[in-house]
């Protein structure tokens, strides 16, 4: 079947058996910040942002992407010029083994495309479902609310993100809402 996507800001057209999944497809395209992790949708490192919302690529089919966009921690910035959450990260030393690390900084960026004065509980729920077992979240969180404060000052805006979020119960949807 064929399906046409947006990913990083590029369109693209794919022809995909229809159990493809999505995780599959971007790391046969090369995106390998897409980590190959559990297969069940429970560690959430596979994690990539479909038109702004966070979802578990393991287990989203990629027909279910046709039509949408989708972004991935390459799409955020460069080595040259990182993203503020990207740049939080390094400097607080939350990036550890990285192997989560791709997918805390586009948990972080749904977070704060949403709001840029959250709680550390806020936080630690948007972080709750990419499991880390080297930093024990500490710096993670210091990062993202560090990116806030900066995102804040810095009148920084994302383009291409509504401010309204649709609850999204498909599978491979992590949580409905940031509570």
């Amino acid at each position: 079947m064929k399906i046409d996507l947006t990913i990083n800001g590029a369109a693209h057209s794919f022809e995909v058996h229809p159990g493809t999944l999505l995780m599959e497809l971007l790391r046969k395209e090369g995106v390998f910040s897409v980590k190959h992790g559990c297969e069940t949708g429970e560690c959430g490192t596979c994690t990539v942002l479909i038109d702004g919302c966070s979802i578990n690529s393991c287990i989203y089919l990629a027909a279910q992407a046709h039509g949408k966009s989708i972004v991935t921690v390459e799409g955020l910035g460069t080595p040259e010029k990182m993203h503020p959450i990207q740049a939080a990260f390094v400097e607080t030393g939350a990036v550890q083994c990285g192997y989560c690390t791709p997918a805390m900084v586009l948990a972080s960026h749904e977070l704060l495309s949403q709001n840029l004065e959250p709680t550390e509980a806020d936080v630690r729920d948007a972080l709750s479902g990419q499991l880390c077992r080297c930093t024990g979240y500490v710096k993670p969180v210091e990062a993202v609310m560090l990116a806030a404060r900066r995102m804040k000052e810095g009148g920084h805006r994302e383009e291409g993100l509504s401010d309204h979020r649709e609850i999204d119960d498909s599978p491979g949807r992590r949580q409905a809402s940031l509570r």
